[in-house]
C-alpha cells in the first residue's frame, strides 16, 4: 500500500508515541538489571567455591545476550518488534524466577541459569533504541534514541534502592527477593508492550523507494565496511565493553579497597544517573556540534575514568570515575546508534542491526568474564589501565569515517552529521 503525504505526519506521530512508550520498557528493563549489576556479584561471591568466579553469573548476563541477538533480530523481522519485545520480558522474568530458586537452595550454576536468562531479555531490549529509530525519518533519529535511553534515569534513581529495598523481602533468605523483583519488573514490561505498543511501519517503507531498497538490498560484507558502519560499531562495542568492562568489577573492587557494600552500590547508582541522564540533552548536542564531536567528547570522558580511579581509590574517586564513565558511554552509545541507523536501507535492517549488535555484546562479554579474572589476579589498578588501548581503536575508528565523509561526503549521512 502506498503512503500518501498526508499519512507521513501520522506515522511519525505513532513513531513518536512509540519512543516514549520503549522509554518506560527501558525503565523497567534497566530496573532490573540494575538489580542484577548491584547484587549479583556479591550473591555469586556468596555461591561461589571458586571466588574468581563470582562475576561469572553477571558476565553470563552478556554472553546469553550476545548469542541470543542475532535470533532475535531475524525473529522480530519476521513476527514484529511488538510480539519480539513481549517474548523478551516474559523470559526475563521467568529469569529473576530461577534466580530466587537458586539463591533458596543455594545452588551457583542454578543462579548462573537464571542470570543468563535475563540476557535473553536484555538481547530483545537493546533493540528498543533501533525500533525507536527506525520509525522516524533520519533528521529525527538521535531524538528518538534519546528519547528511549531516558527511561535509564528512573532505573538509575530507582535500581539500586529496589535492590536494597527488596532483599529482605523473603528474610530470612537474603537477596532472594530482589530477584522476585526483576521478575515482576519483567511482567510490568511485558504488559506495557502488550497493551501500549504498535508496531510501526518506518517512513516511506511502503513507497515504490523501498522496492528498490529491496532489489539493491548489499551484501553484508559491503554494508560492514563502510566507514560509517566501522565508526559506528567500534563506538557501540568498544563503548560498551569499556563501560562493562569497569562496571562489573567496581563493586567488589569498592569493598576491597574498605568500603561497605552500601557505598559500592550508591558507586553504581550515580554511575547509572552518569549513563542515562546525559539522553535528556544529548540530541541536542549532536544538533549543535555534530556526532563525530560528541562522540569525541565520550572517547575523552572514558578516558577519564581510567585517569581519575589510577589516581586514588578513596570514594570521591569511585564517585567522579564512575560519573565520568557513565556519561563517556551515553555520548558514545547515542553517537554509535546513530551512525548505525544511517548505514542500512530498511531492506538490510535486519542483518546489519544483528552483526552489530552481535558483535557489540560479543566484545562485552568478553570484557565482563575477563574483569572478574583481572581484578582477583592483578587488582583495580590494571583494570582501569587496560582499557585505554580500546579507546585508542574507537578513536582511529571514528577519526577514519571523519577523514572520508571530509573527502567525499556521504548522502545518507547529509543533515545529521
Amino acid at each position: 500500500m502506498h503512503v500518501t503525504p498526508s499519512a507521513e505526519p501520522d506515522i511519525e506521530r505513532a513513531g513518536r508515541r512509540n519512543a516514549r512508550v520503549l522509554a518506560l520498557c527501558q525503565a523497567l528493563y534497566t530496573s532490573s538489571v540494575s538489580i542484577d549489576l548491584t547484587l549479583t556479584g556479591l550473591v555469586g561471591y556468596t555461591l561461589a567455591d571458586d571466588k574468581a568466579l563470582a562475576t561469572l553469573p553477571f558476565s553470563l548476563i552478556t554472553v546469553a545476550a550476545a548469542l541470543t541477538t542475532i535470533f532475535a533480530s531475524f525473529l522480530m523481522a519476521r513476527i514484529g518488534r511488538r510480539a519480539g519485545f513481549a517474548l523478551g520480558a516474559a523470559v526475563g522474568a521467568a529469569g529473576g524466577a530461577i534466580s530466587v530458586h537458586a539463591i533458596i537452595i543455594h545452588s551457583f550454576w542454578l543462579f548462573c541459569c537464571g542470570t543468563a536468562t535475563v540476557g535473553v531479555f536484555q538481547a530483545f531490549a537493546q533493540y528498543y533504541r533501533l525500533a525507536a529509530a527506525d520509525a522516524v525519518d533520519a533528521p529525527s533519529k538521535g531524538r528518538a534514541i534519546s528519547t528511549v535511553l531516558t527511561g535509564g534515569v528512573i532505573a538509575a534513581v530507582l535500581g539500586p534502592a529496589l535492590a536494597a529495598w527488596s532483599r529482605d523481602w523473603l528474610a530470612p533468605i537474603t537477596f532472594a527477593g530482589s530477584y522476585a523483583l526483576v521478575t515482576l519488573l519483567g511482567i510490568g514490561s511485558l504488559a506495557l508492550v502488550l497493551f501500549a505498543y504498535r508496531n510501526v511501519a518506518p517512513p516511506h517503507a511502503s513507497t515504490a523507494q523501498a522496492d528498490v531498497d529491496d532489489a539493491k538490498a548489499r551484501p553484508l560484507a559491503r554494508i560492514v565496511t563502510q566507514p560509517i558502519f566501522i565508526a559506528a560499531l567500534a563506538n557501540n562495542a568498544i563503548g560498551y565493553m569499556v563501560m562493562m568492562f569497569v562496571m562489573t568489577a567496581t563493586p567488589i573492587a569498592a569493598v576491597a579497597c574498605g568500603h561497605t557494600i552500601g557505598d559500592g552500590a550508591r558507586i553504581i547508582q550515580w554511575h547509572l544517573v552518569g549513563m542515562y541522564a546525559p539522553s535528556f540533552f544529548a540530541a541536542r548536542l549532536i544538533a549543535r556540534f555534530g556526532v563525530l564531536r560528541v562522540i569525541g567528547a565520550g572517547i575523552v570522558l572514558s578516558a577519564a575514568c581510567g585517569a581519575i580511579a589510577l589516581a586514588a581509590t578513596d570514594l570521591p574517586h569511585f564517585y567522579a570515575a564512575l560519573a565520568c564513565l557513565g556519561i563517556g558511554w551515553n555520548f558514545m552509545f547515542v553517537g554509535g546508534t546513530t551512525l548505525l541507523a544511517q548505514s542500512y536501507r530498511s531492506s538490510e535492517r535486519a542483518k546489519t542491526q544483528a552483526t552489530s549488535e552481535f558483535t557489540t555484546f560479543a566484545c562485552t562479554a568478553l570484557a565482563s568474564l575477563c574483569a572478574g579474572q583481572l581484578l582477583a589476579r592483578f587488582g583495580w589498578h590494571v583494570v582501569n589501565a587496560s582499557i585505554f588501548p580500546a579507546l585508542a581503536i574507537a578513536t582511529c575508528a571514528t577519526l577514519g569515517y571523519a577523514w572520508t565523509r571530509a573527502r567525499t561526503p556521504a548522502p545518507a549521512a547529509a543533515g545529521a552529521l
